[in-house]
């Protein structure tokens, strides 16, 4: 274990790798309630323990941002699964200009530095992982995000099977806004609540989206809330933790999709072919239809 005190966190890397943090100010997007590190000033942070992203863009940003907010001789420990980004962790260090050192433990790549690193190599490293519009999609989006620069093939195709719904409803896990933005083309829907556990994806569906009827909720879908009686839920439920499919946490979403329904209600879903999600939707709902299949892909209606 390392042996290093520090008063914030982002992520969750492992405790028998950077020591006990119960206390410690969280910053990842994908913890909601979280503090924002690239709202944080520069130069306030006494420490930072990271669990580094996977993906390089991403995770050279939020080193970046880690290390335009510690303060001067503060130390950042940055660790990463060696196949999940830990491997290139001190090439990442060496472009920000940082001397460090690297250890290995656990199939973890763990490196300390501290600081301050370049501050041209840093500014890069921020904007290149910034929010943007992309031009060719109309959309606000950031790298990290879930199909952060294409829209998801299962989301286009139930876009295009998508009826006028109408009434109240939830986009589950809604991303930049590409579902929501198409049920919110009915004028017969009169509230949409989108959820999402990644801040970054609240931030740009509320650039995205310019709509009254439109609601924006950074939380985890699964968690209780005050949704209920709705009129219609859709979804385009991850199947994913990391990089491990995990075919539960789609079938969780349908069970929530169920119970935060009114009777009578539907969920529009769309899912990746070979996933077995008749299994859980047939004992839940009065009626399942399968809407559409194509290019790996099928839309569910499943009413309740």
């Amino acid at each position: 274990m390392i042996e290093i005190e520090f008063e914030n966190v982002y992520g969750a890397p492992m405790e028998a790798l950077v020591g006990a943090y119960s206390g410690a100010a969280q910053f990842s997007p994908l913890s909601p309630g979280a503090q924002s590190l690239s709202e944080t000033p520069a130069g306030s942070l006494n420490g930072m323990a990271m669990l580094a992203p996977a993906g390089t863009v991403e995770r050279r940003y939020a080193l970046a941002l880690a290390l335009r907010a510690l303060k001067p001789g503060a130390s950042l420990i940055a660790l990463a699964p060696k196949d999940k980004g830990g491997s290139r962790l001190a090439q990442d260090l060496e472009l920000l200009g940082c001397a460090f050192t690297e250890s290995a433990k656990r199939h973890h790549r763990i490196c300390v530095t501290q600081g301050p690193g370049d501050p041209a190599a840093i500014e890069a490293a921020l904007a290149e992982g910034a929010p943007r519009l992309l031009d060719e999609l109309g959309l606000w989006s950031q790298p990290g995000v879930f199909s952060w620069n294409r829209i998801d093939p299962g989301s286009a195709l139930l876009v295009q099977h998508l009826p006028a719904l109408s009434g109240k409803g939830a986009d589950f896990g809604g991303g930049i806004g590409v579902l929501s933005r198409a049920v919110l083309a009915s004028p017969k829907v009169t509230r949409l609540t989108l959820i999402d556990i990644d801040r970054r994806a609240i931030d740009m569906a509320r650039r995205n989206i310019d709509d009254p009827r439109a609601e924006f909720l950074w939380g985890d879908a699964l968690a209780p809330s005050a949704l209920m009686g709705l009129d219609f839920v859709v979804t385009n439920p991850p199947f994913h933790e990391g990089a491990i499919e995990n075919q539960a946490l789609g079938q969780s979403f349908i069970k929530r999709a169920h119970a935060v329904l009114r009777t009578g209600g539907s969920c529009w879903l769309t899912a990746n072919r070979h996933l077995p999600y008749e299994a859980i939707l047939t004992p839940l709902f009065r009626r399942v239809t399968l809407i559409a299949e194509s290019g790996g892909y099928k839309i569910y209606q499943a009413q309740k």
